[in-house]
C-alpha cells in the first residue's frame, strides 16, 4: 500500500486478494470454501432482476461466475476499507470476517473450515490495512492471494472428485431395461436419447453440492402423518422403478441447453405417502434439502397419482451424481425443475397451506409451473457445397402429454410438418428430422411442437420470470 494515497485503494485491493486467497486455502485444506459460502448468501439475497440477468448471461457457467464475482467483490470490499478512517478499518475487517463465517455456516456444507477461513482471511486484511507498504509489496500480496486461491481451488475439486466417487460406489441399481432405438440412427449433431450425467444441465444455488454421507443418510417423511419414516438408500431401492422423462429448467429459453432426458430410477411417491399415511389438514408436500432449501407440492394430485411424481436415487443406470441431488431428489414430469427438482432431500413433510416455499419469497408464483411444449434445433448441415439441401433435426418436448408432431418453417412461410423418431415415452423428448432445400442465400428456419393434449408451442418472446419463457428457436443458415 503506497503512502500515496492515490494508490492506496489500490494496494489494499492487493492485500484483500492476499488475505482472500489465505482464507480460501485454510478453509480448503479442511474441505470448505469461505468463496461458496458468500456466493450462497448473495444468491439468497440478491434482488431478482439481478439473479435473472446473471442467469441469462452467464449461462451453463453461472457457478463459476458466482465465485469470480464473490473473489471481484472481496477486493473491492478491501480497496474500500483503504479509504475508511484508520479508527474503522479494524470494525470493518471484523465485519467482514463475521459475514464470511456466518455465510459459509448457513451455506450447502455448513462448513466450519469455510468460516474459519473467513476468520482467518479478516484477520489478515486488518494487518495488512494496519501498515503502509511500496508498491511492490501489494504486488508479492497479489501474487501470494492468486497463488492461493489456485491452489485452493485444487484442493477443493479433488475433495470433488473424492466424494464423486463415494456416491458413484454407493449403490448399483436401474438400466433393467436397455434404451430403445428411435428409428433416426446417429445423425452427427443430433443430441442422443439419453443425455449422458456427466452433460445434464446443473441448476441450483449452491456452487458446489453439499456432502452427504449414504450410509448415515435417511429420507425421512413426517409432519403430518400417521407414521413417521425413516428410509435408506437400501430401502428406497427395493420400491424403485425406472422411467424415462426429460427435465426442463424454468431459464431454459428456446434452444437453450437447460434440458435433458434421462432415465430415471425412483420410488413413486404415491407409494411413499401410502406408507406414511396423511393425516386431515395436510394440503402441501414440502419437500426439503441438506442446504435448506424447500419446495412444497400440492398434496392431492400427488397422492392420487394425477401428477406422477418420484423420489428419484438414481439416473442412467447409476446412482445421482453430487450435482444432481445424490442421495435423493424429487421429481415430477412435466413440472418445470424449480418447482419438481429438490435435490439433496433429506425430508418429506406434510404440512398445510402456511408454508412458504424458496422461491416463493424472491415473487415466483406458489403454484408449479407446468413445463411449455418446446422444439429445438440441434443441427442443420447442408449435403455439399454445391446443394441446397439440408438435413435438420432437434428434439422437442411436451411432458406429460407427449409430442404429437414437430413442424419447421422456412423465412416464415408455412409451416411443414417434420419425420419424428419412435417415443419412448409421453413424459420424455422425442427426436425429430427433416430434408429442406432452399436456394441460394440466407434462410431462418424455426421449429415448433405441438402436444397430445393439442397445444400448439407458444410463438409470443417471453422472459421465464415468472411464468417461463415463450417463443421458438430460430436460426440462420446460408445455401
Amino acid at each position: 500500500m503506497s503512502v500515496n494515497g492515490k494508490r492506496r485503494p489500490l494496494g489494499a485491493a492487493a492485500v484483500g486478494l492476499g488475505a482472500l486467497g489465505a482464507g480460501e486455502l485454510l478453509a480448503a485444506a479442511r474441505g470448505g470454501s469461505v468463496l461458496d459460502g458468500i456466493g450462497r448468501l448473495a444468491a439468497d439475497y440478491a434482488p431478482v432482476p439481478v439473479v435473472e440477468t446473471m442467469v441469462a448471461q452467464a449461462g451453463e457457467h453461472d457457478k463459476e461466475m458466482t465465485r469470480l464475482g464473490v473473489a471481484l467483490g472481496g477486493i473491492a470490499a478491501a480497496a474500500g476499507m483503504a479509504l475508511l478512517p484508520p479508527r474503522l478499518r479494524t470494525p470493518a475487517a471484523v465485519a467482514f470476517g463475521a459475514g464470511a463465517a456466518a455465510a459459509a455456516l448457513r451455506s450447502a456444507n455448513r462448513s466450519v473450515p469455510g468460516a474459519a477461513g473467513g476468520v482467518a482471511a479478516a484477520a489478515l486484511l486488518r494487518a495488512g490495512l494496519r501498515r503502509s507498504t511500496a508498491p511492490r509489496h501489494g504486488l508479492l500480496w497479489a501474487a501470494a492471494g492468486t497463488g492461493m486461491l489456485a491452489a485452493a481451488e485444487v484442493l477443493v475439486r479433488r475433495e470433488d472428485q473424492r466424494y464423486r466417487e463415494v456416491a458413484r460406489r454407493s449403490g448399483s441399481w436401474g438400466a433393467h431395461a436397455p434404451v430403445p432405438e428411435d428409428g433416426l440412427g446417429l445423425e452427427p449433431g443430433l443430441s442422443p436419447l439419453i443425455t449422458p450425467a456427466g452433460k445434464f444441465y446443473v441448476a441450483d444455488v449452491n456452487s458446489r453440492p453439499p456432502r452427504i454421507d449414504p450410509a448415515q443418510w435417511r429420507l425421512a417423511i413426517g409432519g403430518r402423518v400417521a407414521h413417521h419414516l425413516r428410509l435408506s438408500l437400501a430401502d428406497l431401492a427395493e420400491q424403485a422403478v425406472e422411467f424415462d422423462a426429460v427435465m426442463v429448467c424454468v431459464h431454459n429459453t428456446a434452444g437453450s441447453g437447460r434440458c435433458g432426458n434421462a432415465r430415471w430410477f425412483g420410488v413413486p411417491l404415491t407409494a411413499l405417502l401410502d406408507h406414511a399415511v396423511p393425516e386431515a389438514g395436510a394440503t402441501r408436500l414440502v419437500t426439503r434439502a441438506a442446504d435448506g432449501y424447500t419446495i412444497s407440492l400440492p398434496l392431492e394430485p400427488l397422492r392420487t397419482g394425477e401428477w406422477p411424481g418420484y423420489l428419484v436415487i438414481g439416473m442412467n443406470g447409476e446412482p445421482l451424481l453430487p450435482e444432481h441431488g445424490f442421495p435423493a431428489r424429487v421429481f415430477v414430469p412435466g413440472i418445470y425443475g424449480q418447482y419438481s427438482g429438490a435435490k439433496w432431500i433429506t425430508e418429506l413433510e406434510l404440512a398445510d397451506d402456511t408454508h412458504v416455499d424458496y422461491w416463493c419469497k424472491r415473487g415466483w408464483p406458489v403454484e408449479p409451473l407446468w413445463v411449455r411444449p418446446q422444439a429445438r434445433i440441434d443441427v442443420a448441415t447442408c449435403g455439399g457445397t454445391s446443394s441446397g439441401k439440408f438435413t435438420v433435426a432437434g428434439v422437442a418436448w411436451a411432458p406429460p402429454h407427449g409430442v404429437a408432431g414437430v413442424e419447421i418453417r422456412v423465412d416464415e412461410t408455412e409451416w411443414l410438418p417434420v419425420e419424428l423418431g419412435s417415443e419412448m415415452a409421453p413424459a420424455a423428448w422425442r427426436r425429430w428430422r427433416t430434408l429442406v432445400d432452399l436456394p441460394p442465400g440466407a434462410h431462418t428456419l424455426q421449429a415448433r411442437v405441438i402436444s397430445r393434449s393439442g397445444e400448439v408451442q407458444d410463438s409470443a418472446e417471453r422472459p421465464p420470470f415468472p411464468f417461463g419463457p415463450g417463443g421458438l428457436h430460430t436460426i440462420t443458415v446460408t445455401a
